[in-house]
């Protein structure tokens, strides 16, 4: 019997997101198949400290994938060793579209890469005990994806998971994924596939499913805001909450992960009650988490009295059907370019979104460079600033150093040194003691004070 099969619902590897607490949460809560977060290989590989601070397991914690970016081989492989005997297989990441990828030269922005990419897989493969599993984004033609995919497929690769965005969509203009494009692929390897992207609400699992025929459907960022997504529920945020701090509690997990998913389950209610939302800002540990829950959950819970669930579903044409919730339950989070593409108020979604983002990077450059010029002219604006130092006492022009005997500039002393054969040291300059070395003998025409040479 395979470890993959029959695993439906899978909760992603997000970085800082999906450490031990969050997946046992989201397995008590119908996810059958989790990922830890995203790890950088070269500090998992040679950093002790950094293995000891990331990766936590319980023997609970499973089917459990670990998931690693990298673009070294053998770098790659020294980090999944160490976690071959806690994990059921070990993914590549190949799908990260973010702008830390781009500079460490890993996840999507290798997708160019084939051989680089093979020669990874296939070592996995070749040496370790488990599945090697990779995630990867759609290319925007179709036909490449596939020959991405069976590349992968005859390298070694054992489960591939696609989220049907490319790489350039992200953050503002991160659209609908492609789920055709997906099927295209589905029916082109043989090996287990996972689907990523468009997965909102319950229903939308057996909608991909029949949409693309693949064998588990992943769902990353709709279950850092609904955790109970995979029961159909959609729970007081309140009662996750709670749950979580928890087996947060229990795990010794760190402040920093605590904080970022209250904020993210409380997104909604945080954007209509400012006041809760700076009071959860002021807090610096995991306690002053706890105490600002109750005053939290004791005012959701009041409205939550007043308010009558209206749940208004609109049909439209495409992953799901948008839910109109009360703000104190947990559901999906909606950005402005997606709910226009949900709703179809839009009245045209950008297809081109690498040209979008350049026109971006362009708008920023010359925002840098504006704040430069002016930054410039408001220091050629700026008065002249006072001398530090009294004036050189024989030029007056340049600063005078406090430490020479003469209370001169370097160029004036090195004149007066020589004139009166003394020594500076503050300057470096040894006039008196080059004369002794040339004439071996202290003149009885020169003092310690520097009394001129008499005249031959």
């Amino acid at each position: 019997k395979q470890w993959y099969q029959r695993r439906v619902a899978i909760t992603a590897g997000m970085v800082d997101m999906s450490e031990l607490a969050w997946r046992q949460l989201s397995r008590e809560n119908g996810a059958q198949l989790c990922y830890t977060p995203m790890f950088h290989s070269p500090h998992f590989a040679d950093s002790a400290t950094y293995r000891k601070d990331n990766f936590h397991t319980t023997p609970e914690d499973r089917p459990l994938i670990v998931q690693f970016c990298g673009n070294d081989p053998q770098t790659v492989l020294k980090a999944a060793k160490y976690v071959e005997d806690h994990c059921d297989a070990v993914d590549l990441n190949l799908g990260c579209p973010q702008g830390i990828a781009r500079r460490g030269h890993y996840g999507a922005f290798l997708q160019d890469e084939w051989d680089l990419i093979s020669s990874i897989v296939s070592l996995l493969h070749k040496e370790l005990s488990v599945p090697v599993t990779c995630k990867i984004r759609v290319f925007k033609e179709v036909e490449r994806t596939i020959a991405y995919a069976k590349m992968m497929e005859k390298a070694g690769c054992q489960l591939l998971t696609i989220h049907g965005r490319t790489r350039e969509m992200k953050g503002p203009h991160t659209g609908i994924a492609d789920w055709e494009h997906i099927r295209a692929v589905r029916q082109a390897i043989n090996i287990p596939m996972f689907a990523n992207g468009n997965i909102l609400y319950f229903e939308d699992i057996e909608r991909c499913i029949a949409a693309t025929g693949v064998d588990g459907v992943m769902t990353a960022e709709t279950n850092l805001y609904n955790p109970a997504l995979f029961t159909g529920k959609n729970p007081p945020v309140w009662e996750m909450v709670d749950r979580y701090l928890e087996i947060a509690q229990k795990h010794e997990t760190g402040f920093q992960h605590v904080k970022g998913h209250v904020f993210k389950l409380y997104n909604i209610s945080f954007q209509i009650k400012h006041h809760l939302r700076d009071l959860m800002a002021k807090v610096h540990k995991v306690q002053d988490v706890v105490d600002a829950q109750q005053i939290i959950k004791a005012e959701l819970i009041e409205d939550s009295k007043k308010e009558i669930p209206d749940i208004q579903v609109q049909r439209v044409e495409t992953c799901a059907n948008f839910k109109h919730l009360p703000h104190w339950v947990c559901q999906p989070y909606f950005r402005s370019t997606r709910l226009e593409a949900l709703t179809g108020d839009a009245k045209e979604v950008e297809t081109d979104m690498e040209a979008v983002l350049q026109e971006e990077r362009k708008a920023r450059k010359e925002q840098k460079r504006l704040r430069k010029a002016a930054l410039f002219q408001k220091a050629l604006l700026k008065p002249a600033k006072k001398r530090k130092f009294a004036s050189c006492t024989s030029c007056e022009q340049n600063p005078g150093s406090e430490k020479c005997v003469h209370k001169m500039c370097k160029r004036c002393c090195l004149s007066k040194t020589v004139e009166l054969i003394v020594d500076c040291e503050h300057h470096n300059v040894w006039a008196k003691a080059r004369y002794e070395r040339m004439y071996g003998t202290k003149s009885k025409d020169k003092t310690e004070k520097g009394d001129p040479i008499a005249t031959v």
